[in-house]
């Protein structure tokens, strides 16, 4: 083209080429055009939306403002002209019925889709490109990337072994992807939503998503050992694409009232058609968006004292302020999993939905939790391990940290409790997953607690009528003494790469405050990968989208002293290996995230490792 144009897809699908200077710059990539122009020849021919409500012209909300990570508020109330995030979710063709409020303007903010297929040989991947929703994927140069074992063993004394490949053509490559609102006839009613997925290997201003992952994991779930699957019979393999956190948040489209069911067509799959029935509700009872509220019953004087009891009671709304649950309860954990659970509140789901840090949707995770830490000078990383009885020990908080084994202190409660949420799990009989669950908790301040502010935070998700969202929330105390102290993080800044649609304040459970994490992630025995500088390391080691040298540690470390506390768990969080000299004095490398074992938590020297090669420290 030697003259700029701006392409507009029809709501039934034809390409229309309109010379002028608007929004070239979102075709600009050739590949990306050409995934779209693929599509497009897909579809139907373009004809006018059989909705009953007038094609709304090209306006500023509905097709030319798109800008790049426009800020998102997920806490004030609503109508249905408030553009709201959409989270989709397809498997092996289709998807779940989608409740949305009728008339609801939406974005799409997450899309999560799966194909799967059953294996009784172990042929890796291979199946996938054979047989199943996704064989016409091009599966070219798909290789094995890592593999770890669940933490915990199997009820019939076998483990399950879980292997992660990327590389796959399909996978580097950009593609896009266009969700149609159609209607009873298959017709549209209204002008889709166009997303660019990019690619694997960089992040370009043109992607829909701040988060692109894109992969294919092989499930063993009868190993005789964790070095043993020799015998194994029972495997699935599966295909994932996890799109989150729109940068074109103003793509916003309206359900037409026509609309009874939404379409995906994807450039890489182009003979396919992914569909998800839609029900609209005139009334659901509740508003979209969350908020925790946190009431903290304070002494007259404003400062706790060593040795005193901390009460919190929490209120969780929704964007209009109304109570999602009765006061002095929350719902039970049956309530939430099994329903009914129509306001939205979200449990821990990686029994039903296995999550994995950075290769498994660790955003369906939703676990409910609150933490006091501190005092704030002194938060750092605990690495000491927390054991699996602990969370099956009836108690009504746990204590992760203290001050003489770790330097701080750190109390922690999950909802619902630990030991209701995990004792249901392995003992299913037992009715513990029926337990009333308490909107009030009490912490503990430890009689050595050294004076100054300590942080309480809060993380939950709701679940509702197509939104889906995190929320944390903090609160200050101060304790011994009303001279408030700060944290002093030796990392940063994140928001060098974390703006826009990847804010720390949208992504993972919308925290911006690093130093309110450090309570909940701690090693856990049953989930070794759980403090911040682990999943950190191990994930942007990873994603070949994070765009700086692996090896400089000063594009995230501020000082020298803060790379040199040595350990598996440091080192092996970010290197997949490790020299033979070490594999002899260490051991051979067991874990693709800390390493080893518990051992991998200890500090291995004072004396090696004093500078790290390209590091910039």
């Amino acid at each position: 083209m030697t003259e700029t144009h701006r392409v507009i897809l029809c709501a039934s699908g034809d390409l229309h080429e309109v010379k002028g200077p608007r929004r070239a710059q979102t075709l600009r990539h050739r590949s990306t055009l050409m995934a779209l122009l693929s599509l497009i020849g897909t579809m139907a021919g373009c004809a006018t939306p059989s909705s009953d409500e007038p094609t709304p012209e090209p306006t500023e909300t509905t097709q030319g403002a798109w800008q790049i990570g426009t800020e998102i508020d997920t806490s004030g109330p609503t109508t249905t002209s408030t553009p709201l995030g959409l989270a989709l979710e397809f498997e092996n063709g289709a998807g779940p019925t989608l409740s949305v409020r009728a008339g609801q303007k939406f974005f799409i903010e997450q899309l999560d889709l799966r194909g799967a297929i059953d294996a009784t040989t172990d042929e890796g991947v291979d199946g996938l490109a054979d047989r199943g929703p996704l064989a016409n994927l091009d599966w070219r140069g798909v290789e094995l990337d890592d593999q770890e074992f669940v933490g915990l063993g199997n009820p019939d004394g076998t483990f399950t072994r879980r292997r992660f490949f990327t590389g796959a053509r399909w996978m580097r490559r950009p593609s896009v992807m266009v969700i149609s609102q159609l209607d009873n006839h298959g017709h549209p009613t209204a002008a889709p939503w166009i997303l660019n997925l990019g690619a694997d290997s960089h992040r370009s201003p043109l992607d829909t998503f701040f988060i692109r992952r894109t992969r294919a994991i092989q499930w063993t779930y009868d190993c005789a050992s964790k070095d043993d699957c020799s015998g194994a019979s029972l495997f699935q393999e599966e295909g994932l694409v996890e799109l989150r956190h729109s940068a074109w948040n103003q793509q916003v489209r309206r359900f037409a009232s026509r609309t009874t069911r939404l379409e995906l067509l994807w450039s890489e799959l182009p003979s396919a058609r992914w569909s998800v029935d839609v029900e609209q509700v005139g009334d659901p009872g509740y508003d979209y968006n969350f908020n925790i509220l946190m009431d903290i019953e304070e002494p007259t004087s404003g400062v706790f004292q060593p040795g005193d009891d901390v009460p919190v009671t929490l209120t969780l709304v929704d964007g209009s302020g109304e109570r999602l649950h009765p006061e002095g309860s929350l719902p039970s954990y049956a309530d939430v999993v099994f329903g009914p659970n129509p306001s939205g509140i979200q449990y821990y789901n990686a029994f039903f939905d296995p999550t994995t840090t950075f290769y498994r949707r660790k955003h369906r995770e939703r676990m409910m939790a609150i933490q006091m830490i501190g005092p704030a000078q002194d938060i750092q990383p605990i690495r000491t391990v927390a054991p699996l009885e602990q969370f099956l020990v009836p108690s009504e908080t746990l204590l992760l940290g203290t001050q003489d084994r770790d330097g701080l202190y750190a109390e922690a409660q999950l909802f619902p409790p630990a030991h209701v949420l995990f004792g249901g799990a392995f003992f299913p009989d037992s009715g513990a997953w029926s337990t009333p669950v308490s909107d009030q908790l009490t912490f503990h301040i430890p009689a050595d607690a050294k004076p100054g502010t300590y942080r309480i935070t809060m993380k939950a998700r709701r679940v509702f009528m197509g939104q889906d969202i995190p929320r944390s929330v903090t609160k200050e105390i101060q304790v011994g003494s009303a001279e408030h102290t700060e944290a002093s993080l030796p990392t940063g800044p994140c928001n060098t790469c974390h703006s826009g649609a990847g804010d720390l304040s949208r992504v993972l459970h919308a925290n911006a405050d690093r130093a309110a994490c450090n309570g909940c992630h701690v090693p856990l025995g049953f989930e070794l990968e759980g403090p911040v500088y682990v999943r950190t390391h191990f994930i942007h080691s990873r994603s070949e989208r994070f765009d700086r040298p692996k090896d400089d540690c000063s594009s995230c470390h501020k000082e020298k002293s803060s790379i040199q506390r040595v350990s598996k768990s440091a080192c092996l969080s970010c290197h997949d290996s490790y020299p033979a000299s070490h594999v002899t004095a260490f051991g051979p490398i067991q874990s693709m995230y800390v390493g080893g074992d518990t051992e991998s938590f200890d500090n291995c020297t004072s004396t090696c490792h004093q500078n790290h090669p390209g590091s910039h420290l």
